[in-house]
């Protein structure tokens, strides 16, 4: 994309691919009165100043999810990079098959566990389409 003269600030964003031991993605539906509310994303959340992609990727799966992660259960997979209207995302995946507690949602938000061959079938936002293919390629 050609340089605009506008420039947009750069979010950094983290995300997980929580995997089942059948294979299976977790997604999480954004709720009603949130941006892109009803879209289906990969669990994570924003990076606040002075802390890790990795401390903040636990820190937001135990917040929405109510589960705890070592920081040595995060594999760094691939990162997504995506312009919106008004600022820029950048959003690092981890893959993560080993956690402890129950999945639950904390947030009011709909969970699904879906099988790497139908994660096309949910809508989800344009930063994270691009890494359903990456994903299926692994499972």
């Amino acid at each position: 994309m050609a340089a605009t003269g506008v420039e947009s600030p750069v979010i950094l964003v983290v995300a997980a691919a929580l995997i089942d031991p059948d294979g299976r993605v977790l997604l999480a539906q954004r709720p009603e009165g949130r941006q892109m509310a009803g879209l289906w994303e990969f669990p994570g959340g924003k990076v606040r100043p002075g802390e890790t992609p990795e401390a903040a990727l636990i820190r937001e799966l135990k917040e929405e999810l109510g589960i705890d992660v070592s920081e040595a259960c995060l594999a760094p997979f691939t990162f997504a990079s995506h312009r919106y209207e008004r600022f820029h995302l950048l959003m690092p995946l981890y893959v993560c098959r080993r956690w402890s507690g129950t999945v639950a949602a904390q947030e009011g938000q709909s969970l699904a566990w879906v099988s790497a061959q139908k994660l096309d079938g949910y809508a989800m936002p344009p930063a994270d389409k691009p890494l359903v293919a990456m994903l299926r390629d692994l499972l």
